[in-house]
């Protein structure tokens, strides 16, 4: 059966800080499975997010796009996702909005609400290991998913969007996501 809230974290552990993405589902994979919540949330870990994808957001009511990039204001940043159409003549890689349009074309539906948690990195050279602000950024990066997934709501996190976007670049960290 499949789980009502996907995590998808995407990332290159061969280079540096973009194995946040791959680290953070890694902690939130054990930390689920001593909870309630790991009978409504799937994580999956990817390299790069391709086309078929798409397949795996078919039967969700919530997904969250995990994944690490540059020059965003430290912790991390967190919005919601809206479809839009691929860019570019190759599905090589996409970004979350792409796959969200992709999903619209081929099941002739809207997907389901989805959000994106970008994580701030410094250092993304290959055989670099995980920076010091990186590592400070992941844990407060997974304590904010764990409030998250305890209030798996769709207006729960369309809220803490919306607070994100007003301003609140960090999101809130200390249990006051509202169910």
């Amino acid at each position: 059966m499949t789980k009502p809230v996907l995590v998808m974290a995407i990332g290159n552990e061969s280079r540096g800080d973009d194995a946040l993405g791959p680290l953070l589902a890694r902690r939130l994979t054990a930390w689920l499975d001593g909870t309630e919540c790991s009978e409504a949330v799937e994580v999956i870990e990817e390299f790069q997010l391709q086309v078929e994808h798409a397949l795996d957001l078919q039967g969700r009511t919530l997904v969250l796009f995990v994944d690490a990039g540059e020059g965003l204001p430290a912790p991390f940043r967190f919005y919601e996702a809206a479809p839009r159409r691929p860019a570019g003549h190759t599905t090589h890689a996409l970004v979350p909005e792409a796959l969200l349009g992709i999903y619209t074309t081929v099941q002739n539906a809207s997907p389901p609400p989805a959000f994106v948690l970008c994580i701030a990195g410094m250092s993304f050279e290959l055989g670099e290991p995980l920076s010091p602000p990186g590592q400070r950024h992941l844990e407060e990066a997974f304590a904010f998913c764990r409030q998250l997934l305890q209030a798996p709501a769709g207006h729960a996190w369309h809220e803490q969007a919306r607070a994100a976007s007003d301003g609140m670049t960090r999101g809130q960290t200390s249990g006051e996501i509202a169910a």
